[in-house]
């Protein structure tokens, strides 16, 4: 890639993610035209659910078709900051969006959100294709970009150290691009391509005696593998194949959610 697509495909589409006291950061995934309002569009953002979690809150609520008290989340809005560019690498100014949390997986630790606004994005990842995942090889030369400690975007550099890390379970890659707390839900790039090949999420921090040090060329992200998984299994695969459509996928979503409902209140029944 030469500076300008590097700058494009890496650096533009990375934001930064606030709720509260807490914050990380973020990719654009998609921005598409609105269905139901011409001339507008939909913008989503993807994250760690670590970073939003301070956004949502599990209350007792009264349901009127199970007819008593359920748990439910309650998720709070947040905010969003995409950065305007001038001269290529300056940042001329920061533009703060409220967000919704569409969709979110604790285990997976995987969060999309949607921008309150009608502007189209222009600069938007692009994942790794689906079917190109299993050829990753150790030493890809990659860049790691976020808002470390909550700066700016910026990118280091690194490549891929370890492919088969197991952490409570769960599938991540090792790299050894520098990262740091503030870095989370941002995103690691395949330096050849741009490409986004995971979302940067964990960082190791090593005890001795009374102090943590942190070890910074040891770093892991969650692989596109679980990416592509995590949006099938929130019914959101119109973020990666065009053939499905927002509308589709909150419809899907909607009979998910009053099938779950029912199947529920059919159990209290019996």
């Amino acid at each position: 890639m030469n500076l300008q697509q590097l700058h494009e495909r890496i650096l533009y589409p990375v934001v930064r993610v606030r709720t509260g006291s807490a914050g990380g950061s973020g990719t654009v995934i998609a921005s598409i035209p609105d269905p139901e309002n011409d001339d507008e569009f939909l913008t989503f953002v993807l994250t760690n659910h670590h970073v939003v979690e301070g956004a949502i809150e599990v209350k007792d609520i009264w349901d009127a078709v199970l007819k008593k008290k359920v748990k439910r989340d309650i998720l709070d809005r947040l905010e969003v900051e995409l950065f305007d560019y001038v001269r290529m690498s300056h940042r001329n100014s920061a533009n703060t969006y409220e967000a919704e949390i569409v969709a979110y997986d604790q285990n997976e630790d995987l969060a999309v959100l949607k921008l309150d606004s009608p502007k189209p994005v222009q600069h938007v990842v692009t994942f790794i294709e689906r079917d190109k995942i299993a050829d990753v090889k150790l030493f890809t030369p990659i860049y790691a970009c976020g808002c470390s400690l909550g700066h700016d975007p910026f990118a280091t550099t690194g490549h891929l150290t370890y492919l088969k890390e197991q952490i409570e379970n769960r599938l991540f890659w090792m790299n050894s691009a520098d990262q740091i707390f503030g870095n989370s839900g941002g995103a690691v790039f395949d330096a050849a391509t741009g490409q986004q090949i995971g979302v940067t999420a964990r960082v190791t921090v090593a005890q001795f005696g009374f102090s943590q040090s942190i070890t910074t060329w040891m770093n892991f992200c969650i692989p596109a593998s679980r990416i592509y998984s995590f949006f099938d299994e929130q019914e959101l695969k119109f973020l990666y194949d065009d053939s499905d459509t927002y509308a589709e996928a909150m419809e899907r979503r909607k009979k998910r959610m009053e099938k779950a409902l029912y199947g529920q209140k059919k159990d209290e029944d019996e």
